[in-house]
């Protein structure tokens, strides 16, 4: 901490949500829906920005930061301009403070303070984040402090960003500053980046992931970018969720980093997603949803705003959710990937070398909407999946995931939650009853002893039959209208695997092991 001080008009600290609601309904043009849930609209920006976040390039951090286009570099003298105009500008504001901790794990858990120029936003900040007991507020040292200042624009020729939007990390400082975009999404993801770059440090393994527990406390993971399935597939009525988005993973277990779930509503179902429905009630959040103007109604399916809306609702609004946000070393993990292609398979296991390599890869198609400028799906990498918010070498990741793997003999499997029977726009997406018939037979252990086939050019083992799932739909080949162009498809995303990863210098051969073939001679078409 540098050691300043808030200054400002009016400064209220950690109040109850009742009171954030009704100051956001009254001064800030909010609404509450039939289910109760606050309602706002995030305007011009209603996903991350990838292109205004900064690293504030110091001695400290510098050898360590992966520096590339989605980690730029910001100097400390354009970072000083930038903090003093924001300290000005919430002289004349009233403001709202949350004090809480990022992670569950006393042991590992950050103390923050999360500055809000909206009442709405230290709502999602109070829900998203883990609450401090009352003992703990007396006297509360935070380590990183972030101001969120959406009303504020940044002038890029005096301020050194890309535009009036800014999302800046200091670790000298201990200080994030956001501004210029009102979606909540880059809070969370800002503190998460934090802990993402300080806890590899400690040995411990910062992971973009849901997490639940079985009956028996079998633990599993969902890794994965935004729209594949992260979320839903890890609310199940028959397991209990430990948390959605971010976990570390220790000797002792896993700990969710935060308090709440921030899930994807575009097409919510009651039939499909009753946990996160049922969520949906007074305390929530629902960002960029279209609400009924007579009736309240949140109309789910309608994306004229966005495809990115978003629910923000506590653990506590999940009836079978772990409150502690702790759990055991897991047993199972599952990479999600949305393949747009239609050439990977619903579901395969990976050995470990394999599962190194599809974490470094990271693929999937990025779905609209989720971040500004994505229309339709694209083909993406995005290394761990979750590039932008691990600031560390891809390098350094995998290899805790791999000495896990290998020190507790944890099964790992890829799931695709895309599309079957053909690419995007001629295929469909795979059943969601079928994505969690196959989870669950990972899961259960019923895919241990049946029989596997290999890919013959990505070289992953799919099981030859999964309870509740047609045996036709295993194998992508077998769906297809037209094999010529699933081997044209499968060889071009196996060379876009192999051209992503060229990046990547000084790989070990282990990891290699995992890259898929070079065009077989009896599949070139």
């Amino acid at each position: 901490m540098d050691g300043v001080e808030i200054q400002c008009s009016k400064i209220h600290y950690n109040l109850p949500i009742k009171q954030l609601i009704d100051i956001a309904v009254e001064k800030e043009g909010c609404i509450i829906a039939s289910n109760g849930a606050l309602c706002v609209n995030t305007g011009k920006y209603t996903g991350r920005s990838p292109n205004d976040r900064f690293i504030v390039d110091t001695p400290s951090v510098h050898e360590h930061v992966n520096w590339n286009k989605g980690n730029m570099p910001m100097t400390m003298e354009n970072f000083d301009k930038l903090y003093a105009k924001v300290l000005e500008y919430i002289k004349y504001k009233e403001v709202f403070v949350f004090e809480g901790f990022v992670g569950a794990d006393k042991e590992y858990r950050m103390p923050v303070r999360v500055i809000n120029e909206f009442a709405y936003q230290n709502l999602f900040s109070q829900q998203m984040l883990r609450k401090a007991k009352k003992e703990e507020l007396v006297n509360f040292q935070p380590e990183f402090d972030i101001y969120v200042v959406p009303d504020l624009h940044a002038d890029p020729e005096v301020d050194g960003t890309n535009s009036e939007a800014f999302i800046v990390l200091n670790f000298e400082k201990k200080i994030v500053l956001i501004g210029g975009t009102k979606y909540c999404g880059e809070i969370k993801k800002s503190i998460f980046t934090v802990m993402n770059y300080l806890l590899p440090f400690k040995g411990v393994l910062p992971m973009h992931c849901s997490a639940n527990m079985g009956k028996n406390g079998d633990v599993t993971l969902f890794f994965g970018l935004s729209g594949t399935g992260k979320t839903t597939l890890s609310a199940d009525d028959d397991r209990k969720l430990i948390g959605d988005d971010e976990h570390g993973w220790t000797d002792n277990g896993v700990f969710n980093f935060e308090g709440g779930c921030y899930a994807k509503c575009i097409k919510l179902s009651k039939e499909h997603e009753p946990q996160i429905w049922a969520a949906i009630r007074e305390g929530a959040l629902l960002e960029n949803v279209v609400i009924d103007e007579d009736t309240g109604e949140p109309d789910y399916d309608d994306d004229r705003y966005t495809e990115n809306t978003r629910a923000a609702f506590p653990v506590e609004h999940i009836d079978n959710a772990i409150l502690e946000g702790v759990g055991g070393i897991p047993k199972t993990i599952i990479f999600l990937t949305a393949d747009a292609t239609g050439v990977l398979p619903p579901i395969a296991r990976l050995t470990k070398e394999q599962a190194m390599y599809h974490f470094m890869s990271g693929y999937t198609s990025k779905l609209a909407g989720t971040e500004r400028g994505i229309v339709d799906p694209k083909a993406t990498f995005s290394t761990c999946f979750g590039a932008p918010f691990m600031l560390l070498r891809p390098q350094v990741y995998a290899q805790l995931l791999g000495e896990k793997i290998d020190k507790y003999n944890v099964k790992v499997f890829l799931v695709n939650t895309g599309w079957a029977s053909g690419s995007y726009g001629i295929g469909s997406r795979m059943k969601l009853k079928y994505t969690r018939a196959m989870v669950r037979a990972a899961i259960n252990g019923d895919l241990d002893n049946v029989e596997y086939m290999t890919d013959p050019i990505f070289r992953l083992a799919i099981p030859k039959e999964c309870p509740n799932v047609p045996n036709l739909v295993l194998n992508p080949p077998n769906t297809w209208y037209s094999l010529d162009e699933y081997y044209r498809k499968a060889n071009s995303l196996a060379e876009s695997f192999r051209e992503n990863f060229r990046q990547f210098k000084d790989v070990p051969e282990s990891i290699l092991v995992g890259e898929p073939e070079k065009m077989l001679e009896e599949y070139i078409i």
